[in-house]
């Protein structure tokens, strides 16, 4: 979840009680251990939060800033790591009028402290064995974050759910946690499974790709993703007018609406 994003579950009922989160969310104090270049407009920070419960795949977290004067501005950030660890890892994309994201981008510095509050979150989050459903993630720009927590965490639990990615996006050089990508979708686990991986490249590809370079289809969707015959969980996560389009197409495709998952913010992949 990146700044301003919102969590839309689309139905509630039963699946929604299974999802309720099972560590309770509080205040942590975060010391940054690294912070490093994700894309041109984004970085990857690393925090140490002795407090932290550890999180589901998914979650997100509050960021709050004081300024000297008092003044709070709180934003909430998809979690990019998951488990019962305590360190945290996000990736934040600068919003260049926001009121957080210019500060965390350029100006946190490793030994820095924040002021978290999580995780949060309980309808947007996968766990491993919980389902023997494929999945499908569908990502618009920066909204591959938590569903890359999933491919994560999906990897290293060595899950033999069938998973895959489809995420559009501007150019290579935008693309979140390209090389954990490559590496999930290239190395299968000791039971064969592997992330399916298919990219969508909305204003500039590779030289090696063969595909048009253009905004997600109706078409794109319905062959790069898995069949509503299947039943899959999909979780879309990205820009707003991105997520509905998804969710419409994948309605009138056959999916179940129960089946599928959202999370948006502003801005444009």
């Amino acid at each position: 979840m990146t700044q301003g994003a919102l969590t839309d579950p689309a139905t509630g009922g039963a699946e929604a009680r299974l999802a309720r989160p099972q560590r309770r969310a509080a205040w942590h104090v975060a010391r940054v251990t690294e912070v490093r270049p994700e894309t041109a407009s984004a970085v990857r920070l690393v925090l140490d939060v002795p407090t932290w419960p550890g999180n589901d795949a998914g979650a997100h977290l509050d960021v709050r800033l004081t300024a000297p004067d008092g003044y709070q501005a709180t934003r909430s950030y998809s979690v990019a790591s998951a488990g019962d660890g305590t360190q945290v890892v996000l990736a934040v994309d600068e919003v260049p009028d926001g009121e957080v994201s210019p500060f965390l981008v350029h100006d946190l510095r490793p030994g820095d402290q924040l002021e978290l509050h999580g995780p949060l979150g309980a309808f947007f989050v996968w766990r491993p064995g919980r389902d023997t459903r494929p999945v499908q993630l569908i990502a618009g720009g920066s909204g591959v974050v938590p569903l890359y927590a999933m491919a994560s965490l999906h990897g290293a639990a060595s899950d033999p759910t069938a998973f895959r990615l489809l995420y559009s996006v501007r150019t290579p050089q935008d693309v979140f946690f390209a090389d954990e990508l490559a590496s999930l979708s290239g190395a299968a686990t000791h039971d064969g499974s592997t992330l399916g991986l298919d990219l969508v490249w909305t204003r500039r590809a590779p030289d090696s790709s063969p595909d048009a370079v253009g905004r997600l289809t109706r078409q794109t969707l319905a062959a790069r993703t898995i069949p509503a015959a299947d039943r899959p969980l999909v979780y879309v996560c990205g820009p707003t007018g991105f997520v509905e389009a998804i969710a419409g197409w994948l309605q009138e495709a056959g999916h179940d609406a129960a089946d599928i998952r959202t999370e948006r913010f502003g801005g444009t992949p």
